[in-house]
C-alpha cells in the first residue's frame, strides 16, 4: 500500500507538540510496516532525519505553508499536485489539515478544538480560516483520530462526525522524561534558581496557557508561605505583549520568576524531574502531554478541572479551578507544605503513565488507518 502523509510539522529541533505527536507515530509506524509504501510531504527542505526507514520517500510540496493563504495554496493545489504523481492509496494527516477534494481513504487527526471555544486568543485572518475549513477538515475525512475522550467528544458535538469514525490515540511521553536522584536534582536548582525549590511552568506562552493566573496565584504562594521558593517559566515569548506581561510587572514577587525561554528536550527533562510540581492550569487542552512527561519525571502535578486535563491526569494530580487564582495558589500551598501529598500524587503518576505511551498511541494510530 501508498501511503502519503503530511509531515510540514517535522521541523528539526522546532517540534511542537502536535510535531512530537508526528514524529513518534511516524516513526514507529514506518518501521513496523515495511511491507508499505510512505510518502513524507514536507512544505520545505527537509531533515534526513525525519527519513526513519527504507521505505520513505521524502517529497517537498509547494509553498511554505505558514500564514492562511498560504495554507490554502498547500493544501488545496501544492499537496494534490504532489498526489497525482505518488497516486497513493492512502492519505494521512497528523496535524488536521487535509485538501477537502480527495477520491481516496483520508485519515486525519484533529488535536483539539480550541480555536472553537476560544476564538478571542486567535488572530481573525487564522479564525477566519479555521471556521471555514476545519468543518470541512472533519467531515471530509474517512476516518478521525484524535487525543481524548473529551476531544472525541467535543469533534462530535461541534461538527456532527458520528463517533463512531473517530478513534482516540493518546500521546505519550517522551523517553527522556525520567527522575533525577537528590544530587541531580541539586545540580539543575544550582544552575537555574540558585539552590532554591521551584515551581514550573511549561507551554507556550498564550493567553490560553493562562500563565497570567499562574503569576497571580505564585504572588498569593509566597505572600503566604514566605518561603525562597522560585517559578521557572519555560517557553516562547511569542505572546508575551499584553495581559500576561502586565500581570507579571504587578507582581509583588517577580523577582522570584525566573523567565528561561524555550529550552531543548534534555534540559526541560532536567527541570521537570526537578521541580516541586509543574503547575499546568491551562484554560483548554485536547490532551496535555507535560502532565505525562510529569507523571514519567516522578514530579507531582496541579492541572485544571476543564476540558481533557481531568481525563488525562486522573486521580493522579491536583484539580484546580483555572480561572481562580486562590484555587491554584491553594494547591501550590498544600504540595510545598505536604511530603506526604507529594509521595502519594508522584505514587499514582507512575501508576498511570503506562496508559500514555507512544508505543500504544502508534498502535492505535494505525488500527485507525487500516479501518480507513
Amino acid at each position: 500500500m501508498k501511503i502519503a502523509v503530511n509531515t510540514r510539522l517535522l521541523l528539526k529541533n522546532r517540534l511542537e507538540g502536535i510535531g512530537h505527536f508526528s514524529y513518534e507515530n511516524l516513526r514507529r509506524i514506518t518501521k513496523a510496516h515495511p511491507e508499505h509504501q510512505f510518502y513524507f510531504l514536507f512544505d520545505r527542505p527537509y531533515d534526513d532525519s525525519f527519513v526513519f526507514s527504507d521505505n520513505i520517500t521524502p517529497m517537498v510540496a509547494y509553498p511554505q505553508a505558514r500564514h492562511p493563504y498560504l495554507w490554502y495554496l498547500f493544501f488545496e493545489y501544492g499537496i494534490p499536485w504532489k498526489l497525482k504523481e505518488i497516486k497513493p492509496d492512502l492519505f494521512l494527516s497528523t496535524d488536521g489539515w487535509i485538501p477537502t477534494k480527495l477520491d481516496i481513504p483520508v485519515v486525519n487527526v484533529i488535536h483539539d478544538l480550541n480555536f472553537v471555544h476560544h476564538p478571542e486568543f486567535i488572530k481573525p485572518v487564522v479564525r477566519r480560516y479555521y471556521d471555514r475549513f476545519f468543518p470541512k477538515f472533519a467531515r471530509n475525512a474517512t476516518r478521525l483520530a484524535t487525543v481524548s475522550e473529551f476531544s472525541r467528544q467535543d469533534i462530535h458535538d461541534s461538527y456532527q462526525v458520528p463517533l463512531d469514525r473517530i478513534d482516540v490515540v493518546f500521546n505519550g511521553a517522551n523517553p527522556i522524561y525520567a527522575p533525577l536522584d537528590e544530587q541531580q536534582q541539586r545540580l539543575v536548582k544550582q544552575e537555574y534558581t540558585n539552590g532554591c525549590d521551584f515551581f514550573l511552568f511549561v507551554g507556550l506562552i498564550h493567553k490560553r496557557k493562562n500563565l497570567d493566573n499562574i503569576f497571580r496565584a505564585f504572588d498569593a504562594f509566597k505572600g503566604h508561605t514566605a518561603s525562597n521558593v522560585k517559578l521557572v517559566v519555560v517557553g516562547d515569548k511569542k505572546w508575551w505583549a499584553g495581559e500576561i506581561e502586565d500581570t507579571y510587572l504587578q507582581m509583588q514577587y517577580r523577582e522570584d520568576v525566573v523567565m528561561l525561554g524555550r529550552q531543548q528536550l534534555d534540559t526541560l527533562s532536567k527541570l521537570t524531574a526537578s521541580a516541586i510540581a509543574l503547575v499546568y492550569a491551562s484554560l483548554f487542552e485536547g490532551f496535555g502531554i507535560p502532565i505525562v512527561d510529569a507523571f514519567n519525571a516522578h514530579t507531582p502535578v496541579i492541572t485544571s478541572n476543564v476540558t481533557s486535563m481531568p481525563e488525562i491526569a486522573g486521580d493522579a494530580a491536583l484539580i484546580v479551578d483555572p480561572y481562580k487564582p486562590e484555587s491554584i495558589a491553594e494547591a501550590m500551598i498544600r504540595i510545598f507544605e505536604d511530603e506526604n501529598l507529594r509521595k502519594t500524587l508522584i505514587e499514582k503518576g507512575d501508576a498511570r503513565k503506562g496508559i500514555f505511551t507512544w508505543e500504544r498511541s502508534a498502535e492505535r494510530l494505525w488500527q485507525c488507518i487500516e479501518k480507513a
